[in-house]
Protein backbone atom coordinates (compact mmCIF):
# COMPACT_ATOMS: atom_id res chain seq x y z
CA UNK A 1 0.00 0.00 0.00
CA UNK A 2 1.42 3.42 -1.00
CA UNK A 3 0.22 6.15 0.66
CA UNK A 4 -1.19 9.28 -1.46
CA UNK A 5 1.01 12.41 -0.02
CA UNK A 6 3.04 12.70 2.77
CA UNK A 7 1.51 16.15 4.81
CA UNK A 8 4.00 17.56 7.92
CA UNK A 9 1.35 18.48 10.83
CA UNK A 10 1.78 22.08 12.25
CA UNK A 11 1.66 21.48 15.60
CA UNK A 12 2.64 23.09 18.75
CA UNK A 13 4.90 19.87 20.25
CA UNK A 14 5.68 21.09 23.56
CA UNK A 15 5.18 18.64 26.26
CA UNK A 16 2.51 19.70 29.21
CA UNK A 17 3.77 20.43 32.24
CA UNK A 18 4.51 16.93 34.08
CA UNK A 19 2.96 15.28 31.19
CA UNK A 20 4.45 11.43 30.80
CA UNK A 21 6.29 10.33 28.04
CA UNK A 22 4.01 7.59 26.90
CA UNK A 23 0.47 10.32 27.28
CA UNK A 24 2.91 12.53 25.64
CA UNK A 25 3.61 10.20 22.62
CA UNK A 26 -0.17 9.46 21.99
CA UNK A 27 -1.28 13.43 22.22
CA UNK A 28 1.38 13.98 19.26
CA UNK A 29 0.30 10.99 17.65
CA UNK A 30 -3.39 11.86 17.76
CA UNK A 31 -2.57 15.73 17.39
CA UNK A 32 -0.92 15.35 14.29
CA UNK A 33 -3.89 12.71 12.77
CA UNK A 34 -6.29 15.34 13.48
CA UNK A 35 -4.18 18.78 11.82
CA UNK A 36 -4.01 16.95 8.44
CA UNK A 37 -7.16 15.28 8.76
CA UNK A 38 -8.50 15.30 4.88
CA UNK A 39 -12.53 14.95 4.34
CA UNK A 40 -12.37 11.85 2.21
CA UNK A 41 -9.30 10.23 3.20
CA UNK A 42 -7.30 8.44 6.52
CA UNK A 43 -4.74 9.83 7.83
CA UNK A 44 -2.13 7.81 9.67
CA UNK A 45 0.50 9.90 11.81
CA UNK A 46 2.78 9.20 14.41
CA UNK A 47 5.11 10.52 16.83
CA UNK A 48 8.07 8.66 18.65
CA UNK A 49 9.40 10.17 22.02
CA UNK A 50 12.93 8.80 23.70
CA UNK A 51 12.50 8.69 27.81
CA UNK A 52 14.74 8.71 30.49
CA UNK A 53 12.59 7.72 33.16
CA UNK A 54 9.87 10.46 33.19
CA UNK A 55 12.25 12.52 31.39
CA UNK A 56 10.96 13.65 27.61
CA UNK A 57 14.44 13.74 25.49
CA UNK A 58 14.37 16.07 22.97
CA UNK A 59 14.66 15.78 19.06
CA UNK A 60 18.50 16.92 18.65
CA UNK A 61 18.88 19.48 16.32
CA UNK A 62 22.11 20.53 17.59
CA UNK A 63 24.94 18.66 18.16
CA UNK A 64 25.36 20.01 21.90
CA UNK A 65 21.43 18.31 22.58
CA UNK A 66 22.42 15.03 20.59
CA UNK A 67 25.90 15.03 22.98
CA UNK A 68 23.63 15.37 26.40
CA UNK A 69 21.39 12.88 25.35
CA UNK A 70 23.89 10.06 24.70
CA UNK A 71 25.47 11.26 27.89
CA UNK A 72 22.47 10.78 29.71
CA UNK A 73 21.84 7.39 28.03
CA UNK A 74 24.70 5.85 28.34
CA UNK A 75 25.07 3.06 30.58
CA UNK A 76 21.28 3.37 31.21
CA UNK A 77 18.11 1.48 30.04
CA UNK A 78 15.37 3.80 28.69
CA UNK A 79 12.50 3.41 26.62
CA UNK A 80 11.29 4.31 23.57
CA UNK A 81 7.40 5.03 23.31
CA UNK A 82 6.06 4.77 19.66
CA UNK A 83 2.42 5.92 19.16
CA UNK A 84 0.07 5.90 15.75
CA UNK A 85 -3.12 7.51 15.33
CA UNK A 86 -5.68 6.29 12.38
CA UNK A 87 -8.19 9.11 11.94
CA UNK A 88 -10.87 8.27 9.02
CA UNK A 89 -12.38 10.38 7.14
CA UNK A 90 -16.31 9.36 9.00
CA UNK A 91 -14.40 10.37 12.12
CA UNK A 92 -13.05 7.64 13.54
CA UNK A 93 -9.85 7.40 15.37
CA UNK A 94 -7.78 4.33 16.00
CA UNK A 95 -4.48 4.42 18.29
CA UNK A 96 -1.71 2.35 19.12
CA UNK A 97 1.12 2.70 21.09
CA UNK A 98 5.07 0.38 21.18
CA UNK A 99 6.83 0.30 24.11
CA UNK A 100 10.33 -0.61 23.67
CA UNK A 101 13.57 -1.03 26.12
CA UNK A 102 16.49 -0.48 25.55
CA UNK A 103 19.91 -0.46 26.99
CA UNK A 104 23.13 1.78 25.88
CA UNK A 105 26.40 0.44 26.52
CA UNK A 106 28.85 2.85 28.51
CA UNK A 107 29.75 4.98 26.09
CA UNK A 108 33.48 6.22 25.53
CA UNK A 109 33.50 10.14 24.79
CA UNK A 110 35.66 8.34 21.92
CA UNK A 111 32.06 6.73 21.00
CA UNK A 112 30.32 10.01 21.77
CA UNK A 113 32.62 11.89 19.36
CA UNK A 114 32.20 9.28 16.78
CA UNK A 115 28.93 8.94 16.97
CA UNK A 116 28.30 13.07 17.09
CA UNK A 117 30.67 12.72 13.71
CA UNK A 118 28.28 10.90 12.01
CA UNK A 119 25.27 13.02 11.62
CA UNK A 120 23.06 10.44 12.31
CA UNK A 121 21.20 12.08 15.41
CA UNK A 122 20.05 14.94 13.55
CA UNK A 123 16.48 15.67 14.06
CA UNK A 124 16.60 12.24 15.90
CA UNK A 125 14.39 11.63 19.54
CA UNK A 126 17.04 11.10 22.13
CA UNK A 127 20.29 11.99 19.34
CA UNK A 128 20.09 9.08 18.14
CA UNK A 129 18.77 6.64 14.99
CA UNK A 130 18.59 2.72 15.81
CA UNK A 131 18.98 2.05 12.47
CA UNK A 132 22.45 3.01 11.82
CA UNK A 133 26.13 2.95 13.54
CA UNK A 134 24.15 3.39 17.09
CA UNK A 135 22.75 0.09 16.96
CA UNK A 136 26.32 -1.22 17.67
CA UNK A 137 26.38 0.65 20.66
CA UNK A 138 23.20 -1.27 22.16
CA UNK A 139 23.14 -4.92 23.12
CA UNK A 140 19.72 -4.73 25.16
CA UNK A 141 16.22 -4.21 23.48
CA UNK A 142 13.20 -5.54 24.51
CA UNK A 143 9.98 -4.36 22.13
CA UNK A 144 9.58 -3.30 18.98
CA UNK A 145 12.69 -2.17 16.71
CA UNK A 146 10.55 -0.95 14.06
CA UNK A 147 9.00 1.28 16.67
CA UNK A 148 12.38 2.38 17.84
CA UNK A 149 12.75 3.69 13.97
CA UNK A 150 9.93 5.65 13.98
CA UNK A 151 6.79 3.08 12.55
CA UNK A 152 5.58 0.31 14.90
CA UNK A 153 4.82 -2.45 11.85
CA UNK A 154 2.75 -4.35 14.01
CA UNK A 155 0.69 -2.11 15.57
CA UNK A 156 0.36 -0.29 12.26
CA UNK A 157 -0.54 -3.04 10.39
CA UNK A 158 -3.27 -3.87 12.70
CA UNK A 159 -5.10 -0.46 13.19
CA UNK A 160 -4.84 -0.91 9.12
CA UNK A 161 -6.82 -3.84 9.32
CA UNK A 162 -8.97 -2.53 11.61
CA UNK A 163 -10.38 -0.25 9.71
CA UNK A 164 -10.63 -2.13 7.19
CA UNK A 165 -7.75 -2.28 4.29
CA UNK A 166 -6.90 -5.08 2.84
CA UNK A 167 -2.83 -5.90 3.34
CA UNK A 168 -2.61 -9.47 2.12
Amino acid sequence: MTPDGITPADIDETPIKAELPRTYAIRMAREKALAVKGATSHVLAGDTVVACGRRILPKAEDESTARRCLQLLSGRRHRVWCAIALAGPDGSLRERLSETQLKFKRLTEGEIDAYIASGEWHGKAGGYAIQGAAEALIPWIQGSHSGVIGLPLYETRNVLKAAGFSLG
